[in-house]
C-alpha cells in the first residue's frame, strides 16, 4: 500500500520518488512486455483504440448492420449462384430479399447501403449460364 503525499511535497517529486523506490525494489522487473517496443506506437492517436486491440486479441470483429446485411447479401448471392439447383436458389434470394424487405422498410442502424431487392429472375439467368 502506498503512503499519503507528504505535505509541503510537490505531487510531482512524491511521485519520482515513489517509482524510484519502486524500481530500487525491483518491483518493475519481469512485466508482461519488458524490452519489447510499444505496439501502435507511431500510429496516428486513435480514441476507440482499446475497443480495436480487444476485438483483434479476442479474434473478433463488428460491423454496423447496415454493412453486416450488404455483406450477407453479398454472399448469398454467391450462394445462389453457386447453388445445386434451380429451387435453392429461388429460396437462397427469396431469403435474402426478405431481409433486404425488412431492413427497406424498418430502417436499420449504420451507414446508408441503398439495399436493392435481387431480380430473381436474373440471377436464375446467371445461374444456368454458370451450369452451360
Amino acid at each position: 500500500m502506498t503512503t499519503r503525499k507528504p505535505p509541503g511535497m510537490s505531487w510531482e517529486s512524491w511521485i519520482d520518488r515513489q517509482i524510484r523506490e519502486a524500481a530500487e525494489r525491483g518491483e518493475f522487473e519481469d512485466l508482461p512486455g519488458t524490452g519489447k517496443p510499444i505496439p501502435d506506437l507511431d500510429k496516428p492517436h486513435d480514441e476507440n483504440w482499446w475497443i480495436r486491440q480487444k476485438l483483434r486479441s479476442e479474434d473478433l470483429s463488428y460491423l454496423p448492420p447496415s454493412l453486416a446485411l450488404k455483406k450477407e447479401a453479398e454472399s448469398e448471392l454467391g450462394a445462389a449462384l453457386s447453388a445445386k439447383s434451380e429451387i435453392e436458389v429461388r429460396e437462397i434470394i427469396e431469403q435474402i430479399n426478405a431481409k433486404i424487405t425488412r431492413a427497406n422498410r424498418l430502417g436499420i442502424a449504420g451507414p446508408s447501403v441503398g439495399f436493392v431487392l435481387y431480380d430473381t429472375a436474373r440471377v436464375l439467368r446467371d445461374w444456368q449460364e454458370r451450369q452451360s
